[in-house]
């Protein structure tokens, strides 16, 4: 039955309460009324039958089951109504007890009861949907027989105590009739309390609902006709009037809409949802069992004590109670044992790669910090730490070739091959892409072994979509060095991942041995860790100067970092700085060079301003403050006699932070210049967002190949700073075209190769006493 099909139905059923009312009048006698009271009936309840089975057809598994045990139910309920039929209107004796009617009425209780656990563990589609509901526990079904027993029980009991048991003392003179009449409250009961039981717990979303609704509204029509028929019967009815039986009529009615009703595969997203249950539905099979315990007190008090029927159900029912808890506590050791397991795989996931379930980078790191941590409280003369990167060589070329699913598939080989390679207390990890990394401890054979033991696992072929494929991999490989205490996993990786590139320029499929010596590769890092805060050897400053364009006098100087290897060769500023920055020591770089600046132009007794570089990501670091007021006081450098650079290798990450920042130096007496500006991540936003002093533009500015267009650039930029209040220097002059191009653009102060070059301030042809950077104007 679909949506549509809903206004029909309503229709059908309120003509037949019609017909039900009309005839209950008797307008053309009792007989006749009597005749179409047993037709509707069983129309109804024939129609129930064919259409359980005419719609079973159309599905399968539980959507078909329990339509087929509501159409046998139906089925024998409608033998039973043509045998009350014969003995009531044709045979006119009067219904005997028991009898073949009684058979045919009480087996429906018993197919619907079945129906309506198979109803309620029905899928839509159960090869590929497994939704269930968040409060069905494992024991779900048999939690809800065990509530429905319970409640039916204390209500049996109650129903018992008031009228029941005097009904069944006066209509059952012998055992057979007692056994009769006793099956039909108690069946009628123990259906309607687990269909009552299954749609309170049940989800309102759950595809079945409306099957499970109109069911239940059935069985309960069917339930009130027949206590209305047991009332009449203990109060010595003359006659029943039809009204009576409209339940008989209506029951079988929903009963087939509901056999009619097609399953809604559409439900709403419950993710916002809560899943659990309410306390009333944990309390509601108690409810009645407090209301027996009190009337079995009450009847004790009063000296009137139960009867055998309500001690042998009460029993019954505590025991019912009993399972109840015992099934509670075994669906909690369920629910924490689920919840323990469920820990665990979100654990798994958070420090696996999902593609080769090797360790990620998190925890590969955390296993090498570890082991570093152990090796340094390690005694003895080594240490048990051997560090291996593996790139797989070419390897886009394998994604070309057959996709990214024949390149998923070759990295879970290599992750299988790697793994063959090593021991089960090492760790094997996929850094990311084509990129592995082995971390071998304890005592181990000797690293080269190792490292050839993992190129031949992989240059035997791998089979990709068919094809085999060979690869090849270059490979870095480190073994700390036990005279060098300060190591640290960046380090170890760094140094891995060095080995690895220069493999890789030697020609690919090699492994190269990081090897610390003189001619070593440049580690400046670990220079600056050993000088544990002290000048690193071979590490010092020069100075350049800034003129005043005017007369071309020096006003000021910027400090610029240099540092040559342990073999005497000069390493790039770009280099040794980002090789700091990457081992995390660029904070103690900073303070190195601040605390050098101030030191060296204080002892040369120049009265000249100096320009000290910081990176922009350390704007607003406590440490930064704290250094720039310990030089100055440890030196006696005036305040404004010093200007912090911010460079903008990377950007400001919070602008209002940094803004703060800037002001607090300035508190100091500090000032604060934008470093390269024009260049780097500096717009005109970052200048109106952080209230610097002064703007230094940068070299591209001032050295491209339209003159005329970069005059017009520099004199906008001049012009803005002048209306901002801000100096402005311009850098990277090297040609007297450049200077004049400058100073038409209203720049005052310049650097570069044309007015000095980085140098010792001994070495710089400055005079002893000079005024300082001027302020704008």
């Amino acid at each position: 039955m679909t949506v549509r099909r809903y206004p029909v139905a309503i229709a059908l059923v309120v003509v037949t309460a019609a017909l039900i009312a009309g005839n209950g009048f008797a307008f053309w006698g009792d007989t006749f009324a009597l005749w179409i009271d047993d037709a509707m009936q069983l129309s109804a309840g024939v129609a129930a039958v064919v259409c359980g089975c005419l719609v079973a057809r159309r599905f399968r598994g539980h959507q078909r089951w329990w339509r087929l045990l509501i159409a046998l139910g139906m089925a024998g309920w409608s033998l039973g109504q043509c045998v009350w039929s014969w003995f009531q209107l044709v045979d006119g004796r009067g219904l005997p007890s028991p009898s073949l009617a009684d058979v045919g009425y009480l087996s429906f209780p018993v197919f619907a009861l079945a129906a309506l656990f198979t109803l309620a563990r029905a899928r839509i589609r159960p090869d590929r949907e497994r939704w269930q509901p968040a409060q069905w526990t494992a024991h779900f079904g048999i939690a809800v027989v065990l509530d429905g027993l319970v409640v039916t029980g204390s209500l049996f009991i109650l129903t018992w105590t008031a009228a029941l048991g005097q009904l069944v003392r006066a209509t059952a003179p012998d055992a057979g009739s007692w056994a009769v009449a006793i099956a039909y409250p108690l069946s009628d009961l123990v259906i309607v309390v687990v269909a009552v039981l299954l749609v309170v717990f049940d989800r309102v979303d759950r595809p079945y609902r409306a099957n499970l609704l109109l069911l239940a509204v059935g069985i309960v029509a069917l339930a009130c006709s027949d206590s209305v028929f047991a009332y009449l019967v203990s109060i010595g009815a003359e006659s029943m009037k039809p009204w009576a039986d409209a339940g008989f009529v209506l029951g079988p009615m929903f009963i087939a809409f509901a056999l009619l009703a097609t399953p809604n595969a559409r439900r709403r997203d419950d993710a916002g949802q809560s899943g659990g249950v309410d306390w009333w539905q944990l309390a509601l099979p108690y409810i009645p069992v407090t209301a027996v315990a009190l009337l079995i007190t009450a009847q004790l008090v009063a000296g009137a004590g139960p009867d055998g029927v309500e001690v042998f159900v009460g029993v019954l029912v505590v025991f019912l109670v009993l399972a109840r808890q015992l099934l509670s506590v075994l669906d909690n050791r369920l629910l924490l044992r689920r919840v323990y397991e469920g820990q665990q795989q979100l654990t798994h996931q958070a420090y696996h790669d999902p593609l080769t379930g090797l360790a990620n980078r998190a925890l590969f790191g955390d296993r090498l910090d570890r082991a570093v941590a152990d090796g340094a409280e390690a005694t003895g003369d080594h240490r048990p730490l051997v560090l291996i990167f593996v790139d797989l060589d070419d390897f886009k070329e394998v994604n070309d070739r057959f996709g990214h699913a024949g390149g998923d598939l070759l990295l879970h080989g290599v992750a299988q091959r790697l793994l063959s390679c090593v021991r089960s207390t090492d760790t094997v990890a996929r850094l990311g892409g084509d990129e592995f990394a082995i971390l071998l401890e304890g005592e181990v054979e000797a690293p080269q072994a190792v490292a050839d033991r993992i190129r031949g696992a992989l240059r035997r072929p791998f089979s990709v979509h068919g094809t085999l494929v060979v690869v090849r991999a270059s490979m870095g490989l480190v073994v700390p060095d036990p005279a060098e205490p300060l190591v640290t996993s960046d380090v170890l990786l760094g140094r891995a991942d060095t080995s690895m590139y220069a493999g890789k320029r030697l020609g690919k499929d090699t492994t190269v041995v990081y090897r610390p010596s003189q001619d070593g590769p440049p580690d400046f890092p670990a220079a600056l860790r050993r000088a544990a805060g002290g000048v690193p050897e071979g590490f010092g400053l020069v100075f350049q100067p800034i003129v005043r364009l005017a007369d071309e006098t020096p006003v000021a100087v910027e400090a610029l970092a240099r540092w040559s290897a342990p073999d005497g060769t000069p390493v790039s500023p770009e280099t040794f700085v980002r090789a700091v920055e990457g081992a995390g020591l660029g904070a103690e770089l900073d303070a190195l060079v601040l605390d050098l600046a101030c030191r060296e132009i204080t002892a040369a007794g120049l009265d000249l301003t100096v320009h000290v570089n910081v990176c922009a990501s350390r704007l607003g670091a406590a440490t930064l403050e704290q250094s720039v007021s310990a030089s100055l006081a440890r030196y006696g450098l005036p305040a404004d006699r010093l200007v912090v650079e911010i460079t903008e290798t990377v950007p400001v990450p919070d602008l209002a932070a940094g803004a703060d920042a800037i002001r607090r130096l300035q508190a100091l007496g500090v000032r604060v210049a934008l470093d390269d500006f024009g260049a780097g991540y500096s717009s005109l936003t970052v200048l109106h967002a952080l209230p610097v002093d002064l703007i230094k533009l940068d070299r591209a500015l001032t050295t491209g190949i339209q003159p005329e267009r970069d005059a017009a650039l520099c004199r906008s930029l001049v012009g803005l700073c002048a209306d901002l209040d801000l100096a402005v220097v311009a850098e990277g002059i090297e040609t007297a075209e450049q200077a004049e191009l400058i100073t038409r653009a209203g720049c005052t102060t310049a650097q570069g190769y044309r007015f000095g070059r980085p140098a010792p301030l001994s070495a710089l042809n400055l005079p002893e006493r000079l005024s300082g950077l001027p302020q704008p104007s």
